[in-house]
């Protein structure tokens, strides 16, 4: 029997919500990894715009009136990183960035519900696994922008692989937080 559809005509008739379509279930299967760091890459470029505006803002608060400022840096990347982690709370607690939509993926919880807002926190806060052991490792040697980028994109390159040793193939800082990456089908497809 079809659980959408009424078993009655008398049924039917007290319950006009039963002919609506109930939305497709959320598979709790990972995307693939190369999905994911599409979107990831896709993320980047989204963040520019977050990172620029919110940039702006500070300069302008704090009437600074050069960009190697150093005095203020600390607090700019304070700043950034309060920003980006309001951004990633608000739109992980609703299930996805404008990036996850994009390439249909979603962030629940263990059980494939939608993430609290502490819970969202949690995953920013361990997102940075990402790229603080090599930007904390790069800090005790003096290293060209060249060398910098390759260490700091070969770990992203090994913390992503991590992945496949995973048994849901989740990324760590998903395991750690109590989270998953899970498909979902992308805006404008249906069928």
């Amino acid at each position: 029997m079809n659980p959408t559809l009424p078993e009655s005509p008398a049924q039917g008739a007290a319950r006009p919500e039963a002919f609506a379509q109930a939305p497709a279930p959320v598979t709790l299967q990972a995307p693939g990894l190369g999905r994911r760091m599409a979107c990831w890459l896709y993320e980047g470029m989204l963040l520019f715009a977050v990172v620029f505006m919110a940039g702006w803002l500070f300069s302008t608060l704090t009437q600074m009136r050069n960009a190697v400022d150093g005095s203020r840096h600390p607090m700019l990347q304070g700043f950034l990183f309060l920003v980006l982690g309001v951004y990633f709370t608000w739109f992980w607690s609703r299930g996805q960035t404008l990036a996850m939509k994009t390439w249909g993926i979603r962030v629940v919880d263990r059980q494939g519900r939608p993430l609290s807002q502490p819970r969202a926190l949690l995953r920013y806060l361990l997102s940075w696994l990402w790229f603080l052991p090599p930007l904390a490792g790069l800090s005790f040697f003096e290293l060209g922008a060249g060398e910098s980028t390759v260490i700091v994109l070969g770990w992203v390159a090994v913390w992503a692989v991590l992945s496949r040793f995973h048994p849901l193939q989740q990324f760590w800082h998903d395991a750690w937080a109590g989270t998953r990456l899970v498909r979902a089908e992308p805006v404008g497809r249906h069928g």
